[in-house]
């Protein structure tokens, strides 16, 4: 990675000065790999974190273990998830478990607070210590354990990179990304299950096929229309309250397919027909290059891509104002600035028109 893969996107003002920017790159593909918009660099090769669950998932739901389990939608949702821990998620997942067998000293993905504050401090408040459950990851966790269950393979080491389900896993990402599988590089991530860095075009790509398999095999395309579908029909179980990916399905009322990722990376799928009758499927993934460690940046990019690709409604940018381009207040809330995009995108005009 390259500081020039990056360019500036978000800026953040105060007065009549620019006081911060953040910068970051963008690939918009089609499934068959077209680069249909970018901004920056969008061959960038990075993690995609948590914007890999739908994928990590996607293996076991095409081997058919939501409909060996018995799995709601909102079961499938949560193993796709980055959750906030809270009580209701906590419900579902103990469901997913008891059907599937997994423990939760099963798992292997560590522990931290509740994403959701309110959570946190009722667990303090009754004296509770934050289990492995309440990690956003459990979620994923449980799904690959079930996974492993399903084909008889061992629980132990479930999160090995060596381990047969990691190497299907990886091997069908390659496969949605369009990439040799040794073209993938496979690092660590912060639940210690492996993780996948490609170019922000291929991770597009393989966006652009899950919410539109037709050409993938009947049983892949099969199990990404459940994938798809228990998302954007379960947009709390994805994320939880106030948080963008969840708000931003919701609003969209099952339009738009969004999954965020640590560090500043986003992956957003929209349908066939999405811009117009006609129009393609596309996979949107970004990376704002500072990690974005305060989330300001992210959901204000995501925004304006949708904005400008003609995918959200002005009505729908309105209910979502508090993510984009928006005042600053201090801690009198008087207004002292703003934070607002600052991109266009580079557009193939065989798509858009010039």
């Amino acid at each position: 990675m390259s500081h020039t893969s990056y360019a500036p996107v978000v800026e953040v003002t105060r007065g009549a000065i620019v006081e911060s920017v953040h910068f970051g790159a963008i690939a918009v593909s089609d499934p068959f790999g077209n680069l249909l918009a970018s901004y920056g660099d969008p061959y960038t090769v990075t993690f995609l974190r948590s914007s890999a669950k739908p994928f990590q998932a996607l293996p076991f739901i095409e081997a058919g273990g939501d409909k060996h389990f018995g799995f709601e939608q909102a079961e499938l949702a949560l193993i796709c998830a980055s959750h906030s821990g809270t009580d209701d998620h906590l419900a579902v997942l103990r469901s997913i478990q008891r059907k599937t067998g997994v423990t939760e000293a099963d798992l292997l993905c560590g522990t931290h607070s509740p994403i959701h504050v309110q959570t946190a401090l009722a667990l303090e408040a009754r004296g509770e210590t934050p289990t492995p459950n309440r990690h956003n990851c459990s979620g994923k966790h449980t799904g690959m354990l079930a996974h492993a269950r399903l084909r008889g393979w061992p629980i132990e080491n479930y999160i090995d990179p060596h381990h047969p389900l990691q190497q299907l896993i990886l091997t069908t990402f390659a496969e949605m990304a369009g990439l040799p599988v040794e073209q993938v590089v496979v690092g660590i991530d912060g639940c210690s299950a492996p993780n996948f860095a490609v170019p922000l075009g291929n991770a597009a790509r393989a966006y652009a096929n899950l919410i539109d398999p037709r050409a993938l095999s009947p049983e892949r395309a099969a199990a990404c229309q459940r994938i798809t579908h228990a998302m954007t029909g379960n947009p709390f179980m994805v994320a939880g309250p106030e948080r963008f990916d969840t708000l931003l399905m919701e609003v969209a009322s099952g339009r738009i397919l969004v999954k965020s990722g640590a560090e500043g990376y986003q992956g957003i799928a929209l349908p066939p027909g999405a811009l117009g009758p006609g129009t393609p499927a596309l996979g949107i993934a970004f990376k704002i290059a500072d990690g974005d460690l305060t989330g300001r940046a992210g959901p204000c990019a995501s925004l304006e891509i949708l904005r400008q690709l003609g995918a959200i409604t002005k009505q729908e940018l309105d209910t979502l104002a508090a993510f984009g381009a928006r005042p600053i207040y201090n801690q009198r809330h008087i207004e002292v600035g703003q934070i607002r995009p600052h991109f266009e995108l580079v557009k193939d005009e065989r798509y858009f028109g010039a």
